[in-house]
């Protein structure tokens, strides 16, 4: 996970890959999804079985928003999972876990 590794550095290594007002870091693995291949990821994770369409004659955004982990790497931290299998795993604990989240 991410978040311990941002909390948990040191505040010259922090300071030295933010800005005061660039303090986001996206955390990612590195490897390009587009959004039909994320949609049918969660569909198969979640075991939806309904089409999934889009309407090409109502382009919106751009085709590709590629985002930029270096942030991040540059401060040692790698994805030790890839996006596929962090779906899973946080479908599972979701699914799993319901009551305790609504607690």
């Amino acid at each position: 996970m991410a978040s311990p590794f941002v909390r948990d550095l040191d505040r010259e290594t922090y300071d030295t890959n933010t800005q005061p007002m660039l303090s986001h870091i996206n955390v990612g693995t590195g490897v390009d999804v587009s959004i039909m291949e994320l949609a049918q990821m969660v569909a198969w994770v979640t075991g939806f079985k309904g089409r999934i369409t889009n309407d090409p004659s109502k382009p919106d955004g751009t085709l590709r928003k590629p985002m930029d982990i270096n942030r991040l790497a540059n401060m040692g931290w790698r994805a030790s999972i890839d996006l596929e299998k962090g779906l899973q795993e946080t479908y599972d604990w979701f699914t799993h876990d319901q009551d305790a989240i609504r607690h």
